[in-house]
């Protein structure tokens, strides 16, 4: 029997925490290892019980889900940081994003979303290829203040077919439109994107989606199709 996916919810409110742990714990792939009410606890209890995956609020006491997600981010092995908030508009999500996030829920989200969205980010993939959540990126971009130079060198060492790819991620497309885009096969398309991972220093494609925009490379007016 596959191992289980290990879940750390995080949540302010200890009725939110309940019904993310029922939930998870209703799907046989899944496991609640632990719950913690704010981001300072989120931290220790990572490190102690090692999750795969971080069910994390972001508008918490004593610290936020933003600076511990930066925390676990930058952890060794670290677990993947699922952000789940409020607002689609959330002023903070993309900067969860830049800080190590692999991607959001929203609340509301249906809960075979919810628990769909926990297995692709312990897939080791991000939650950025619906349209909106790449549109939710664009416009923190351009929100931004004024970010390094555009050309700040992070792209130099990939080739034109790379740099193809990553504007392609970063407009939402997954790797069955990337191939069938490029004409190329599936596993060729993995290994483009194993490569910008690589090249780029990024964790996972959400990492490759902030580097797309910050270097210019796709301008926040950018629209997504599909």
């Amino acid at each position: 029997m596959a191992a289980q996916t290990r879940v750390l919810v995080v949540d302010d409110e200890a009725l939110v925490r309940a019904g993310f742990r029922a939930l998870v714990a209703s799907a046989p792939d899944l496991e609640v290892v632990g719950e913690a009410s704010h981001g300072a606890d989120a931290v220790r209890q990572a490190r102690a019980l090692r999750p795969d995956v971080v069910l994390m609020d972001l508008r918490m006491p004593v610290m936020d889900g933003l600076e511990a997600t930066r925390y676990l981010a930058n952890e060794p092995d670290g677990p993947r940081v699922l952000v789940v908030t409020t607002f689609d508009h959330d002023e903070h999500v993309f900067q969860a994003l830049r800080a190590g996030a692999s991607g959001f829920v929203l609340k509301d989200t249906p809960p075979e979303r919810l628990l769909d969205a926990i297995r692709v980010v312990a897939a080791g993939e991000s939650l950025l290829a619906p349209s909106v959540t790449t549109q939710l990126v664009s416009a923190f971009v351009r929100q931004a203040p004024a970010a390094p130079a555009p050309d700040d060198g992070r792209l130099a060492g990939l080739t034109e077919r790379e740099k193809e790819v990553l504007a392609l991620v970063a407009r939402g497309r997954s790797n069955a439109e990337l191939a069938a885009e490029l004409v190329v096969e599936v596993t060729t398309v993995k290994t483009h994107v194993s490569r910008l991972l690589t090249k780029l220093g990024a964790r996972d494609r959400a990492q490759l989606v902030v580097a797309a925009y910050e270097s210019g490379l796709v301008a926040p007016s950018a629209r997504t199709d599909g």
